[in-house]
């Protein structure tokens, strides 16, 4: 089992990113929230990591956090979850909202994110609140990660940050019209956080 990666940051393209380690680049798929908290390319990032063995793939997904690592772990083991409606739950809101979702019983909160029906979100609220055990108590600080919103946007952050959102399972039309009264002078992981923080809030 790989638990943990420290290297450099060789590659973001949302959702994917590629770590330099040692030489070897590892290919994680992460969370929005991770992703906005990663460093420039070339800088140096250690994750912490879950690795799915399937039948024809190995997937290796990366976090910020140990406690968000926990949640998603938690989260797979949910009927009719799988990592990567976990990873939209991840990246719709972080691990303290998602706890205040199940307390409170809101699941008018939880539909708001993609591929979370009716159904799916009472599920989750029933079957999170006996797991809080196995995830709650988990470390809250992240590894060390520097923020890259204020960093010029590249021409293409716009596109990169729609094809992140469909990734997570927005429909296109649905994506498009999340990023349109954002400023698009902006790097991806601030349009992805202002989209995402719109949606939630809206």
């Amino acid at each position: 089992m790989i638990g943990r990666l420290s290297g450099s940051l060789l590659d973001k393209h949302p959702p994917w990113i590629v770590i330099d380690v040692h030489g070897v680049g590892y290919e994680l798929e992460t969370s929005m929230n991770t992703l906005i908290a990663l460093p420039p390319l070339g800088e140096s990032v250690s994750l912490y990591t879950h690795l799915t063995i399937r039948d024809d793939a190995h997937l290796l997904y990366g976090f910020a956090r140990e406690h968000e690592r926990a949640l998603f772990r938690a989260l797979i083991k949910v009927n009719g979850v799988g990592p990567k409606l976990a990873l939209a739950i991840l990246s719709g809101m972080d691990e303290d909202a998602f706890m205040q979702c199940i307390r409170d019983d809101d699941s008018k909160a939880l539909t708001k994110l993609p591929g979370v029906g009716k159904k799916t979100a009472e599920r989750l609220i029933i079957e999170m609140r006996d797991r809080f055990p196995e995830w709650e108590n988990g470390h809250h600080a992240p590894l060390a990660l520097e923020a890259t919103s204020g960093r010029p946007a590249p021409r293409d952050s716009f596109a990169d940050a729609e094809a992140a959102l469909v990734s997570l399972g927005y429909k296109l039309t649905e994506a498009t019209k999340m990023l349109a009264d954002i400023n698009p002078n902006q790097s991806t992981e601030a349009l992805i956080k202002a989209a995402l923080t719109n949606r939630m809030n809206g």
